[in-house]
Order: C-alpha cells, then sequence, then structure tokens
C-alpha cells in the first residue's frame, strides 16, 4: 500500500489530548521537536528516527517514546511505508496523572526511544479505539488515565541532570524564551546575541548543544506551534502563515508537513470534522 493518509483528531481528556493515525509511505520528517510527548504504537511496516543522539528502528508492534521538546526525526524503514497510531500529551498532562505515583513525581523522562511490550501495546490500541469510536466518558477516561499510568511505571524514569536544557546558561535560556515568546518576530543572528550579551557564533554553538537544534531551525518549530494554535482558533491559513511568521502559505505548508505529518490545510479539516467529544 503506497498511499498516504493522516488524521489528527483531539479527545476532551485531559483538557485536550491530540491523537493521530496515520500511514506514510514517502513521508520524511525533518527534525523537529513537539510541545508533547510521543507516545506512539506501529501496526504496520517500522519507522526509522533520530532520537536522543542516534538512529533506531522501530518494528511492528513496538512502542515508540519521544520525551517532550526532544528532537526527533521520521522515515520509512521499509519500501512499503508505516503506519502508526499516537497520542502527544503534555508534560502538564502527564504530571497530572502522575500525582499519586510517589516513585516519580512529575512528567517523566523515558530513557528507551523504542520499547517492546506487547500488553502496553494491546492497551494503548484500546485506547485509540475506544477514543474513535465511544462516548462512554467514564470508558475514555479510564483507559487514557491507565495506559498512561502503566506506560509511566513500567518505562519512565526522572529526567536526568544533563537532560538537554536542564544546566543551560541563563542567557541561552533567555534567548530560548524570546523565541518561544516572539516566534513570528525577524530577528537576527546578531540580535540574539546582544540579547545574550554573547558573541554570535558562540550563541550559535551553546545553543544547539543545550537544545538540539540551532536558534534559526528552533525558531522555525516555534512558528509551527503557533500556527497550530491558530488554526485551532479558526483563523485563515494565510493569516497563520503571515501572523506566524514564513513567508506565504506555501513556505507554512513545507515545513508545516514536515514537522506535523499533514498540511495545515488537512490539519484544520480533520479539527474541524474530528474533534472528539468526551
Amino acid at each position: 500500500m503506497n498511499t498516504e493518509h493522516a488524521a489528527y483528531q483531539i479527545a476532551n481528556e485531559l483538557g485536550g489530548l491530540e491523537l493521530l493515525n496515520a500511514h506514510y509511505h514517502k513521508q520524511n520528517f525533518s527534525r523537529h521537536t513537539h510541545e508533547g510527548y510521543t507516545v506512539g504504537v506501529i501496526e504496520t511496516g517500522a519507522q526509522r528516527f533520530y532520537r536522543t543522539g542516534g538512529n533506531h528502528v522501530a518494528p511492528k508492534h513496538s512502542i515508540i517514546l519521544v520525551n517532550a521538546d526532544e528532537v526527533h526525526n521520521g522515515c520509512s524503514a521499509t519500501e512499503d511505508g508505516w503506519s502508526y497510531r499516537a497520542m502527544y500529551p503534555v508534560p502538564a498532562q502527564f504530571a497530572n496523572i502522575n500525582k499519586e505515583l510517589a516513585s516519580n513525581r512529575g512528567a517523566p523522562y523515558f530513557p528507551n526511544p523504542v520499547v517492546y511490550d506487547p500488553q502496553l501495546a494491546e492497551l494503548l490500541r484500546l485506547t485509540f479505539t475506544t477514543l474513535d469510536t465511544s462516548d462512554n466518558r467514564l470508558l475514555r477516561e479510564s483507559l487514557v488515565y491507565s495506559s498512561l499510568t502503566q506506560l509511566m511505571a513500567r518505562h519512565g524514569r526522572n529526567y536526568p541532570c544533563e537532560h538537554l536544557g536542564a544546566n543551560a546558561k541563563p542567557a541561552l535560556a533567555l534567548v530560548k524564551s524570546f523565541i518561544d515568546d516572539h516566534p513570528a518576530a525577524d530577528i537576527s543572528l546578531e540580535d540574539l546575541a546582544t540579547l545574550a550579551g554573547l558573541s554570535p557564533y558562540y550563541l550559535l554553538k551553546q545553543f544547539q548543544h543545550y537544545y538540539g537544534l540551532p536558534p534559526h531551525a528552533y525558531q522555525i518549530q516555534a512558528r509551527v506551534r503557533l500556527a497550530k494554535a491558530k488554526i485551532k482558533q479558526g483563523t485563515r491559513l494565510l493569516d497563520v502563515a503571515l501572523d506566524c511568521g514564513f513567508h506565504d502559505q506555501s513556505h507554512l505548508n513545507r515545513h508545516f508537513k514536515k514537522t506535523v505529518g499533514v498540511t495545515p490545510g488537512q490539519f484544520a479539516k480533520e479539527i474541524g470534522r474530528n474533534f472528539i467529544q468526551a
């Protein structure tokens, strides 16, 4: 099967849980980040991806785990592509679930990019199917909480002290915060260096060391995140592109698809058509 499709949905559970059901053949995700974790089950084929400084292959029935704000990419590891179901809980959602777990408070860290856990994979599949087909709030919420709690208990750890950005110098954190708060700003490396009180070369080198992407690539990710938020609010796509600092709609489309896996138009259509009422 060489066709591609990707359907985004948002479930009301946990205040809005993003879901993806996709089959890709030629899709090639650029190195990017998400504000949420990626928790995915490979249904067919195999996915090759970069995470935690190395390349990994996730075969059928395995679980992919990417931590929030962790740089990763993705492509097919087979000629026929790959399909998967995934959810993207943000750290605050994990932390809310994790309040009662005495052994691992707060948002978890998943050290292994690929895990083989048939029982948990089956529970995740059941959760995805139930969110697709059932309007029973008690059942839906019970499965979401159970699957994420088991995931944390069986495969989660506390964040290591060397976690990217955990010990970043205040000057670098200031630059990151500026890009997060003003993703559409037309700012130069010289401007950011002046803000941080560093040389442009040192800022470029150290920012990538601590955050996994150089400032210009990190800015693109911040712009894509802003674009997603504006699309969810119903903003026109042309206005989204211009408001988020992209040259035009084509520029937005290219970066959005390389990060999210669908075009902004597809994302807007799926969000409008498939918002899941709990």
